[in-house]
């Protein structure tokens, strides 16, 4: 993705990130219904931010109706231009504070 490459079902710690582009420390997780306000989500993106990982969580569905915003996103997120936490009903970003 523009240069960009990205690795699926990547561990970290004992968790998987469905995608991760090891070269920006991003991971990009595409979540199903079952993630919504889930404890067990915030527990692992806790995690991976004390990695120094940043999280970028979509709906699935997200990559099925608007697939070109999706990798616009992913595309901001690879080059610094999401500036910081991101929390809303279609979108989830969670940077990295490691090293700030």
């Amino acid at each position: 993705m523009n240069g960009h490459k990205f690795v699926r079902q990547f561990p970290i710690g004992k968790y998987f990130a469905d995608f991760a582009c090891r070269e920006h420390s991003l991971v990009v997780e595409l979540d199903g219904s079952q993630h919504a306000d889930s404890e067990y989500d915030e527990i692992r993106n806790q995690f991976m931010n004390e990695q120094d990982w940043s999280v970028l969580r979509f709906w699935n569905v997200d990559m099925f109706q608007d697939r070109t915003t999706l990798l616009d996103t992913i595309v901001a997120a690879l080059e610094g231009r999401l500036l910081g936490a991101i929390v809303s009903p279609d979108l989830r970003y969670f940077p990295t504070t490691a090293g700030k």
